[in-house]
């Protein structure tokens, strides 16, 4: 009985120390890429001239083939704009967008040679006030690790 007592403790004593390989969480982390801060300054006169306020910006480190879930809450009946900038080197861009239940609500995609290829933006106005999932994916064939930028604004008159 000693026996089965000191065996079960050293089998618990294993299996609550050996390392479990979950999958890693996702985090954001920034980049720096001087063409595309470039790039979101000029898009960002565009909208501040068109009636458009900066509520969120951010630059992304991004693998190719990868999208990077971000979330939002958004109010209902307000007119937001959300622009995506990628890598120039990259060959494919896609914007998803989700509301709370997963339900896809807006699919961009281009390709590289369409006009202003790495930047894709689109309006939306919300039914609902919830949270958005916005999903950005880029391909490149060159590079693995690139930067994107991300900007959310918010129609003011």
């Amino acid at each position: 009985m000693r026996y089965i007592s000191l065996l079960a403790v050293f089998a618990v004593t294993i299996l609550l120390s050996h390392k479990t390989y979950a999958q890693k969480t996702l985090s954001l982390s920034t980049c720096d890429d001087s063409a595309i801060v470039s790039q979101a300054d000029s898009v960002k006169q565009d909208f501040s001239n068109k009636g458009f306020i900066l509520l969120k910006e951010t630059s992304v480190s991004m693998e190719t083939q990868y999208e990077v879930p971000i979330i939002l809450p958004l109010d209902k009946g307000t007119w937001y704009e959300f622009v995506f900038i990628g890598d120039a080197t990259s060959v494919l861009y896609e914007v998803r967008m989700y509301d709370w239940e997963e339900k896809q609500l807006e699919y961009q995609k281009k390709n590289f040679g369409d006009p202003n290829f790495n930047i894709i933006d689109y309006s939306f106005v919300p039914d609902v006030s919830q949270y958005y999932m916005i999903k950005p994916l880029q391909v490149n064939k060159k590079k693995k690790k690139m930067c994107g930028y991300v900007m959310l604004f918010k129609r003011t008159r």
